[in-house]
Order: structure tokens, then C-alpha cells, then sequence
């Protein structure tokens, strides 16, 4: 009954009629297995198909918006909202996917979720991001198709997590191995570093992108990782110095105040407060939710599996620190003499801190801050900058400081996950960037991304239609020229070269004179008047004149998704985006290496006068690139829509929903796609679904797949311009066609699974009846069985009985005579051993006697022969007594020192002096052979320790102490010093990749020395390797090598006697080496060095190196011998030592 009560589920009609009416090997051919795979192999694959096969099956709402019917906006809404509110945030629009924000977690997305979409037809399931994504990946790897993935849609729309879901799938579901797992765990790990410094919190999200980022990934021919290639787009870098209420900054400053050890903090000046930066609004400097100190330590991490050195982290935290600083900064007025305005710093307390960090002049930071110096060809005008004035720059310094770190960080990523093979490879673009942005105030940053989202429409309009002429003309269907809004018109508005919005503003922000937001609303008053898509009240055109939803001081634009009115009020500023070139100027003269680097153009030597870019055309460069870039590949999309501005679940706002699907521009989508044909499927899916509806197909079609539907669609009498054949596909015009198909096939499944029960239930009573059958067989023989077995075990009982009986009578029978015998035979033993005791006491006492006489006469025998040699001996005593009683004294006092030695023997330290002392002078000599036998024992025992490398190093320490030892001053301070060789990590370091690679052999020492130059005496940081033939000296930065030298080459090392680390390397005369002379360095392990390279020397050519040390050398410069000499004097610089050029024939070098 149990079972009975199960198949009666409607939910099981469809598992029924796939398992049961089926053929054999029809079923397991379906299933993917064949008969030897057994039943739980069928029965696991089965379970797999009981999920849905299809985006048709159990569909809640439509899951394709192609399918809607009817079409309009409440409905395409009311969709949505009924997937929405059943958690199925994804629905499809053909291949675009449209993505919910459930802001919540769903368990959508774990491990078995990616197998299960893994290799699998797009619409073969429901809808699903891992869908597209493995439909992108499978066309890259089996296609050779290029791939792009675009994700759009507004704030807390989900961008940033959908662009995570698909790298992570893909990562999922390429190849595995070491390799190939260090490049996908670096290129997930960029996305942390990248969204500390690039996002933060808004009113609409909690961790908004507030820059664009396109990411492609490239791939080998196999489908692995090879690596990949990020490029940003428009940091919003105003947030750094200003946030709307209710928003923070970037995620970077809080998390380092949080997360930060007290000692980083104290090396960034910093404190944990968040009151003491004027940079960081107040009212929303913690989010719940938002665990600041971890994310610090995750960022960290992620750095450090990218690639980041810790002295590359250490001057990214001060960069980020500096910026935090400069918002302390306030000015104060003060009037001149002449009577200009200028300003003061306040308090020079944060400036100091601000210079320690980078290591700027103070001076020269103070100054940039009051004095703006503008150069026109020869001529320089210096002017003092106001209150006003002086906040700008320093608002501009950190915004510029901040984006160029960000620039930096993006490029820097890129050299570390970049692919280092050269063969061709297959790239997948993954575009996250912002969407349609429509705001109670519109400015410059709305301007120019709205510009961006009207260039993704073009291309995606263009792209789709593309692709669905594409599919026509593979499939032989007629093409229909579709009609549809083209916004190239708008594109023009924006972006032409002559009357273009940014041509204008460009143009406005160039010309001589007087320029403010007022003078370019007027010029595009002027010159854009008669457009269609744009309006002013200020314009000629009268239409807009008592236009009050219109502010004077404003223009609109009427955008693909809806008007957007933009105030013009620092449209101007913005796209100048001008940092003053004496703060250039002062950041390139910073000590600290990165600051240095980002600013480039701070350089006097490589001063440009030329006006730099405005960032309205680096913009405008930028998405052509883009456009560019993503026209040469296939494109997928993913639209993201948040339901509600409350951040919260299960919250579904039809207006804000209905807002972003019109800027999106997804009803056109869903237009485009419907204006041909609806629904399209290839012929043998078709005919599997759809087959039980004919008698001519049902249950097997043995012809073409392509027929079979013929026959199926002319037997249901279907229009035939409701559909149409391609050569692989049948298309289907209506969708209420589909839809009539399957309401045919969900009643045709009702009916077949009646008959299937019915079959059942039979088969069920005829199997029970058999079974029945079989057990009363079975029962029956075995209770014959168990009767004849209770028989036979009575027979058995009493035989056992009876002969229990038998036995116990003849064996009473032998005991009794067993027992007769025992006794005659021990009365014939008592009697015996009584007289055997008789006969033994007799012989014992005969026995005594005899022993008792014997024993008398050995005693008389022994004391006469003691007599006898007395009486001998005593004649030759006194002779020899004297010698045989010293020779006995000796004998024990050397026992007696040889005791003692043992308990006072010293400890096994070669280096303990301690020795008992000697007890008597006659032992001298023995006490010392001693002492130098323990002393040469207890060294080779200690020897027996140290390992081959130990040997090493005490060998090259000896050698060093042969050549140096009250030679170089230099020498004691570096007995204690390991010689460790290898000072820099050149294996570990990608920076030194290019370096490792063109050295084959192994590196003995690897040091960065000071290269003296020739010319002035100053000194170039150069990386000195020494191999076993040769010397190699190498750039620092790019590790490109400069010079190489075989050892046989170098004839002599010379250097001073004094403290220093200066040492010249000698080469032979016409050697290929020697062109441009022999080589002076300086170097801080000179000993370890010059030992090194001595022993090599010896070990390569068999000869001795020279060793010279003199306070004056010659050194061969070029065609001029160049005398070194060394000095005492004071040095400026502490105790470094100096070296100058005094002429052309004397080198000096202060030593202090």
C-alpha cells in the first residue's frame, strides 16, 4: 500500500514514463550509460535527470522573456516578481541573462550546482549565471571563439558579485595542476586588492565599484589559465576628498585603521580614530555587517599571493597613509606687503609627518602649497595662492596621488598575472562597469558614464542583431530587416570631433580667457540647439523657453533609457582635472621610490610644457578601446537589477524595478529577439519532448530527426507560417505555439502515466502471487528437513545412552585390577629401599674415615715444604728488597694519577684551556703528551660534527682570516657575519625572472654593490653575481644584464686598509672585458666577497689570485691609469664613505 500511495503522486508521472515505457537500450543510451554500468550506476544517472531537463520543465512564470505572452511592461514586471518572490533571480532574455540581487544568501551556488551546469546546454536547465558562463567558456575552449561577458546595472545591483561567481565557475571548471592553480588563485585574488582601493560604501550598496574594470583572462589551447590583463576606467577620485552624506570613502583607509598592528600604524603615523581625518565622513564610518580589520588582513593576504614584495605593500600603506594626512592640512589668509592674498599652513605638525613618509623636503612642500608657478616658453611667473587656491591643490594632490596609486596597483597586478608564455592564446573579457546613472543632480561623472552605457547599447544592439542574422543565415531562414531605436544619434551628440558635447567642453576648457560652466552652457546653446535629443532653456529653440522642470543653469539629454538632466556647475574643473606642476615637481623630488615614479612628469629634465589630456577625452579614448576590443569578440550579457534601495531580502519595489528594466533597455531586447522568430531548438531535442503527441513517432522514430518532426507538426495540425525548418533547427514563430505544445504534452504525460500504473499495479499482483508461490515451496521442504533431522537426533540420544553404560562397567572392572597390583607393588618397594638405606649408611661412615686420614697428611706435607723454601729464600731477601718495594710504590702511584685524571678530565669545548695540574715532576713530560693527545681528540670529535656546508663556510672564514687578518680593518667586523651568498631572493623575485633565466649556472654570490663611475665618482646600484667562470654585473631594476666577465680575465683585486668597502676589480690587458677598464665597487660584504672570489678563482684556474691591499692602487680607466687613494676626513653623511674625482689622474675616497 506504501508503494501504491507513492506512484500516485502527480509529481512522479514524468520519472515514470521515462523509466518504464522506454526501451532498454533506448533508456540507457539517454541516460549516458551502457548495460554493463550496472543497476546503481543507471539509477544515479536517473536520479540526475529527475531534476529538470529542461527550461520549459516545472517553469515558475516564463524563464525566457522571449516566451512572454503578452508582452508589456506590467507583465515582463509581474514575471520577474513571481520568480523573484520563488527565489529564482535569474531569467533569460534568448542569451542575456537577467540577475535578481537577492541581497541574501542561496544555496544556488555550491560545488555540485557547478557540475551540474558543467557541459551542459544552455537551455537544458533552468535559468542560472553558471549557465552562461560555462556556454562562454565551452565556445572558447571547443570553438576558438574569443568570449566578452558584460555586466551592467546600477549601484547594489549585484555587478561585482556576479563577475566573481563567473570567474570562479570557470576557475571551477578549467584544468587543474600546480601551475595552473597558482594563476587562477592569483587572478581571484586580485579582485579583493582591487576592490579595498576601488570600491566603497553608498547609500545603495555596501560595497560599490567606484571604478570600471574590464578583465581579460587568457587561456591556452587546452582551455587552462594562462593569466590575465585588467584595465580600469574612471576612478571616481573626488570621493577621496569629499562623500555624500551617508556614504564613506574607499575601503582601504578603514580597514587599515582597523586592521593595522599597532607597529604599522606607527610607522604610518597613524592612529585608529577615525574623528582625526577630515578625509572620513563620520555618520557612516562602520557598516554593520562589515568586518574592516578582517578584510585588512584578507587584503594582505591577497597581495601576497599576487605577487606584492613586503617593501612594495609597506609603500602602498604609505602612500594611502600620506592622502589620509593631507585632508589635516588647513591654511590660514595672510596679507603681503603688495597686497596679495596668500596663505599659511596652520599647523606644520601633519605636514612634517606627511614629508617623513615620502620623504619630501618639507620646504619644498610648503612652498608648492602657497606659490603656483605658470612657464611660458623662456618666461616663469610665480603668484601666490589664495586660501581658496591652496585647499584646491591640496584636494587635487590627494585625488591625483590616490588614482595614480590605484593606476599603479592595476598595472603592477598586470605584471604578476600577466601569461609568460608567447604562444597564441584565448581570451575572455569580463566587462564590470557602472550603469545608467539617473540622479537628483547630475553632473560631470553622470555625464560621461551615461556616455559609456550609450556606447555598451549601441554595441549590444548591434551585437544581438548580429548574431541573430548570423544564426538566420547558418540555419537558411529567410533574413526580415527588424526596426528598432537606433542611439548612435546620441553617440554623435556626445562624442563627434567637431560639434560633439566633450569636443565642446574641450575646446571651452582650452580657450584663452575667461572660462566658467556658464560660457560652455552657452557655446552648446549655440551649437546644439536644433538637436532632437538635446534641450535647454537657454537655447534658440523656443519649445523650451517656459520649460520649469528646466533650470536655467542646466541641459538635458534624451537618453535610450529616459531624459537625464545634468547641471553644468563644474563640468569645467572636472574635465580639467589640473594638478599644479610645482606639486609634480615637489612628489618627483621625494625620496620614496613609488611617489617618485608616480608622477613622472615632476621631472626638470623631461618638463612638457604642452597642456596635459582633459579627462572627458581620456574617457572618450578609453571606451573606443573598449568598443574596439569587444566588437572582435563574442558577446554575452548579464543584466543586474537590485529590487529595492532597502538592501534587504525578500523586498521586491515595482517602480525601481520598472525604472531600471526601461534604462536597460530590456523590453527592446526582448523586441529584437521576438521580431523573427521566438523560439528556436534543435531537431532532436524537439522530437524527444515532443514525440508522444503523434502515433508515427511515439514511442521511436527510426528516420531523420528532421522528419520526424515534419510528421509530428503536420499531424497537430500547426500553421505552417507559424514555424519554419533550418538546417538543424526547428523555429518556432509564436510563442504561443510553444505554449500549445506543451499543454498537448503535459495532458498526453497525464494519460501515460494512468496506463503506466496500470501496467504496474499488474506486474505488482502477478509478482507477488509468484513470490507467495515460492515461499510455500520453500517452507515446505524445509520442514521436512527439520523433522527428519529431530528424529535422528532421538535415535542418536539413546545409542549414546546404552554405550555410556558399557563403557562405565569394564572400566569399574580394570580398576579393580589395576588397583590390586598397585598395592603387591609397593610392598616390594618399601622393603627394598629399607635395606638399600642400610647398605648406603654403612659405606658413608667408611667413607668419612678414609677422607679424615687422607686430609692429616696433606696438612703435615704443606707445612714442611713452606719450611723447606724459607729456609732457601731467605738467603737472597735482603739482595733485592729495596728494588722490588720501589718498583711496587711506582706501579701504584701511576695507578692512583691515572684514576684521578679520569674524574678531573676537562669539558669536549676545543676552545677550553682548563687542564688539571700535575701532581708529581716526574710526570711532567707524561702530563703533557696527555694534555696534546685529549686536546687533538676532542677537536676531531668536534670536527665530526659539522656537516659538508659547516666545513664550507669555516673553510672560506679560514681563508678569509689567512688573507685579512691584521690586514683590513674591515676584517674583525665581519668574523661574526655568516657568509650567506645569496642576498637576494633572485629565484623567488618574478622582478629578477628575466635574470634567472639567462644564468645557467649556479649563482655563488648574488649582491647589490655600488658600481663607482668613472667620470664624477658617483656610484650606480648594480646586482654583482659571481658564478663558477665568470662575474656578472647586472641593472637593479630591469635585471638586464650589463657586463660579463670570465674569471680568467680577472688578474687582481685591490683595496684599502682601512674600514671601508670599496675594492677594485683588475682585468687582463686585451681581453674582450677589459674595453672599458677595470671595475671599482663598494660594498657592504667586501670580505665575504673578495674571499669568494678568490677561492673560485683558484678553484676555475688553478692560480692564485692576487690580493693587494695598499691605501693607494692604480686603475685602469679606459686608455687613463687612475691612482685611488684613501683618506681620513668628516663626513656630511655620517659614516659612509665618499668617493670624488679630483682630476683626471686621482680618485679620492674619504674614509672615516
Amino acid at each position: 500500500m506504501k508503494s501504491r500511495t507513492v506512484l500516485a503522486k502527480p509529481g512522479c508521472m514524468v520519472i515514470l514514463l521515462i523509466g518504464l515505457m522506454m526501451e532498454e537500450r533506448a533508456g540507457l543510451a539517454a541516460l549516458g550509460c551502457s548495460p554493463r554500468d550496472g543497476r546503481q550506476g543507471r539509477e544515479r544517472k536517473m536520479a540526475k535527470m529527475e531534476a529538470k531537463t529542461s527550461l520549459l520543465d516545472n517553469m515558475i512564470g516564463v524563464g525566457d522573456m522571449v516566451l512572454l505572452e503578452p508582452l508589456n511592461e506590467d507583465t515582463f514586471i509581474n514575471n520577474l516578481k513571481k520568480r523573484f518572490d520563488h527565489n529564482e533571480i535569474y531569467t533569460y532574455i534568448g542569451s542575456v541573462v537577467i540577475s535578481l540581487n537577492p541581497y541574501r544568501s542561496l544555496p544556488i551556488y555550491s560545488p555540485e550546482k557547478v557540475e551540474e551546469y558543467r557541459n551542459r546546454n544552455f537551455y537544458e536547465l533552468s535559468p542560472h549565471i553558471f549557465a552562461l558562463s560555462d556556454e562562454a567558456y565551452r565556445s572558447l575552449r571547443d570553438q576558438d571563439k574569443d568570449q566578452c561577458i558584460l555586466i551592467t546595472g546600477e549601484s547594489g545591483a549585484g555587478k561585482t558579485e556576479a563577475s566573481k561567481l563567473v570567474m570562479s565557475y570557470v576557475a571551477a571548471v578549467c584544468g587543474k595542476g600546480a601551475e595552473v592553480n597558482q594563476v587562477k588563485e592569483q587572478l581571484l585574488q586580485s579582485n579583493p586588492v582591487l576592490e579595498a582601493f576601488g570600491n566603497a560604501k553608498t547609500v545603495r550598496n555596501d560595497n560599490s565599484s567606484r571604478f570600471g574594470k574590464y578583465m581579460d583572462i587568457e587561456f591556452d589551447f587546452k582551455g587552462d589559465p594562462l593569466g590575465g590583463v585588467i584595465s580600469n576606467y574612471l576612478l571616481e577620485k573626488s570621493r577621496v576628498v569629499k562623500q555624500p552624506r551617508g556614504e564613506r570613502n574607499f575601503h582601504i583607509f578603514y580597514q587599515i585603521l582597523s586592521g593595522g598592528s599597532e607597529d604599522l600604524l606607527c610607522k604610518l603615523k597613524l592612529e585608529q580614530d577615525f574623528s582625526r581625518y577630515n578625509y572620513l565622513g563620520l555618520d557612516s564610518a562602520r557598516v554593520n555587517g562589515v568586518d574592516d580589520a578582517a578584510n585588512f588582513r584578507t587584503v594582505r593576504n591577497a597581495m601576497q599571493i599576487v605577487g606584492f614584495m613586503d617593501h612594495e605593500t609597506q609603500s602602498v600603506f604609505e602612500v594611502v597613509a600620506a592622502v589620509l594626512k593631507l585632508g589635516n592640512i588647513e591654511f590660514k589668509p595672510e596679507s603681503r606687503v603688495n597686497g596679495l592674498d596668500e596663505s599659511k599652513i596652520k599647523d606644520k605638525n601633519e605636514l612634517k609627518e606627511i614629508c617623513e613618509l615620502t620623504g619630501i623636503d618639507q620646504s619644498v612642500l610648503e612652498r608648492a602649497f602657497s606659490f603656483r608657478t605658470v612657464e611660458a616658453k623662456q618666461e616663469k611667473v610665480s603668484t601666490t595662492l589664495n586660501v581658496a587656491q591652496a585647499y584646491y591643490a591640496r584636494d587635487a594632490l590627494a585625488k591625483n596621488l590616490y588614482s595614480r596609486l590605484f593606476s599603479w596597483l592595476v598595472t603592477r597586478i598586470n605584471e604578476s598575472i600577466k601569461a609568460q608564455t608567447k604562444v597564441r592564446k584565448k581570451v575572455m573579457g569580463v566587462l564590470d562597469i557602472y550603469g545608467f546613472e539617473i540622479f537628483e543632480e547630475n553632473s560631470f561623472e553622470q555625464f560621461i558614464i551615461n556616455y559609456c552605457n550609450e556606447k555598451l547599447q549601441q554595441i549590444f544592439i548591434e551585437l544581438t542583431l548580429k548574431e541573430e542574422q548570423e544564426e538566420y543565415i547558418r540555419e537558411g531562414i529567410e533574413w526580415t530587416h527588424i526596426e528598432y531605436f537606433n542611439n548612435a544619434i546620441i553617440c554623435d551628440l556626445i562624442e563627434n570631433n567637431q560639434s560633439g558635447i566633450l569636443a565642446m567642453l574641450d575646446e571651452e576648457c582650452l580657450r584663452p580667457g575667461t572660462v566658467t560652466d556658464d560660457t560652455f552652457l552657452e557655446k552648446l546653446n549655440q551649437i546644439c540647439a536644433t538637436h532632437q535629443h538635446f534641450e535647454s532653456r537657454m537655447s534658440k529653440c523656443s519649445r523650451f523657453l517656459n520649460d520649469t522642470s528646466l533650470p536655467h543653469c542646466c541641459f538635458r539629454i534624451q537618453h535610450y533609457a529616459g531624459k537625464v538632466m545634468y547641471q553644468v556647475e563644474g563640468f569645467v574643473d572636472k574635465n580639467n582635472d589640473l594638478l599644479y606642476r610645482d606639486l609634480s615637481q615637489a612628489m618627483w623630488k621625494a625620496n620614496h621610490s613609488l611617489i617618485k615614479d608616480l608622477f613622472p612628469e615632476g621631472n626638470p629634465a623631461k618638463i612638457n610644457l604642452k597642456r596635459p589630456p582633459t579627462a572627458g577625452s581620456q574617457f572618450k579614448a578609453s571606451v573606443a578601446t573598449l568598443m574596439k576590443n569587444l566588437q572582435t569578440k563574442n558577446p554575452n550579457y548579464i543584466r543586474c537589477i537590485k529590487p529595492n534601495d532597502k538592501k534587504a531580502a525578500h523586498i521586491f519595489n515595482d517602480a525601481l524595478v520598472c525604472h531600471q528594466v526601461r534604462y536597460l533597455g530590456l523590453l527592446e531586447n526582448v523586441r529584437v529577439r521576438r521580431a523573427g522568430y521566438a523560439f528556436r531548438q534543435p531537431y532532436e531535442p524537439c522530437l524527444e519532448r515532443y514525440k508522444m503527441l503523434c502515433k508515427q513517432t511515439w514511442p521511436h522514430w527510426r528516420g531523420p530527426a528532421r522528419d520526424g518532426v515534419e510528421v509530428l507538426f503536420n499531424d497537430l495540425e500547426i500553421p505552417e507560417e507559424e514555424y519554419s525548418f533550418g538546417r538543424s533547427k526547428i523555429f518556432i514563430r509564436n510563442p504561443r505555439t510553444l505554449f500549445k505544445l506543451e499543454d498537448l504534452r503535459k495532458q498526453r504525460l497525464e494519460d501515460l502515466a494512468t496506463l503506466i500504473q496500470k501496467i504496474y499495479r499488474g506486474w505488482k499482483c502477478r509478482t507477488h502471487f509468484l513470490l507467495m508461490k515460492k515461499s510455500q515451496i520453500v517452507i515446505a521442504s524445509w520442514y521436512r528437513r527439520y523433522a527428519q533431522q529431530k528424529k535422528y537426533q532421538k535415535i542418536k540420544s539413546s545409542a549414546i545412552v546404552v554405550q555410556s553404560y558399557i563403557r562405565g562397567w569394564k572400566a569399574r572392572k580394570l580398576l579393580r585390577e589395576l588397583k590390586h597390583q598397585k598395592r603387591c607393588n609397593k610392598a616390594v618397594t618399601t622393603i627394598a629401599a629399607y635395606w638399600h638405606g642400610t647398605q648406603a649408611r654403612r659405606e658413608l661412615k667408611r667413607l668419612k674415615e678414609e677422607a679424615r686420614r687422607k686430609h692429616a697428611v696433606a696438612v703435615i706435607w704443606a707445612y714442611w715444604l713452606g719450611l723447606k723454601v724459607r729456609r732457601e729464600y731467605r738467603k737472597f731477601f735482603r739482595a733485592n728488597a729495596g728494588r722490588k718495594i720501589s718498583e711496587f710504590i711506582l706501579q701504584k702511584i701511576i695507578q692512583k694519577y691515572f684514576l684521578e685524571m679520569k674524574n678531573k678530565m676537562p669539558s669536549l669545548s676545543p676552545v677550553d684551556k682548563n687542564w688539571p695540574a700535575r701532581p708529581y715532576l716526574f710526570l711532567d713530560s707524561t702530563h703533557n703528551e696527555l694534555k696534546r693527545i685529549f686536546h687533538l681528540w676532542r677537536c676531531k670529535k668536534y670536527r665530526d660534527q659539522f656537516t659538508d656546508q659547516q666545513k664550507l663556510v669555516y673553510e672560506e672564514k679560514l681563508e678569509a682570516s689567512e688573507l685579512f687578518k691584521d690586514k683590513k680593518a674591515l676584517y674583525p667586523a665581519s668574523v661574526g657575519q655568516p657568509f650567506q651568498g645569496a642576498y637576494l631572493e633572485i629565484s623567488k623575485n618574478p622582478k629578477y625572472k628575466k635574470l634567472k633565466d639567462a644564468v645557467d649556472e649556479k649563482i655563488i654570490i648574488a649582491e647589490v654593490v655600488n658600481k663607482i663611475n668613472r667620470a664624477n665618482g658617483k656610484a650606480t646600484s648594480r646586482i654583482f653575481l659571481l658564478t663558477n667562470s665568470n662575474v656578472l654585473l647586472a641593472d637593479q631594476k630591469s635585471g638586464n644584464i650589463k657586463s660579463e666577465v670570465p674569471l680568467g680575465d680577472v688578474t687582481k683585486v685591490s683595496m684599502s686598509s682601512q674600514n671601508d668597502g670599496f675594492f677594485a676589480v683588475h682585468l687582463k690587458e686585451g681581453s674582450g672585458a677589459a674595453g672599458k677598464g677595470d671595475f671599482l665597487f663598494s660594498s657592504d660584504h667586501l670580505i665575504e666577497m673578495a674571499t669568494k672570489l678568490y677561492r673560485t678563482t683558484l678553484s676555475q684556474t688553478k692560480q692564485k689570485l692576487n690580493i693587494e691591499i695598499s691605501d693607494e692602487f692604480l686603475v685602469q680607466f679606459r686608455q687613463d691609469k687612475v691612482c685611488v687613494k684613501f683618506i681620513q676626513g668628516n663626513q656630511r653623511n655620517g659614516n659612509v664613505p665618499t668617493c670624488k674625482r679630483k682630476n683626471n689622474r686621482l680618485l679620492e675616497v674619504a674614509v672615516p
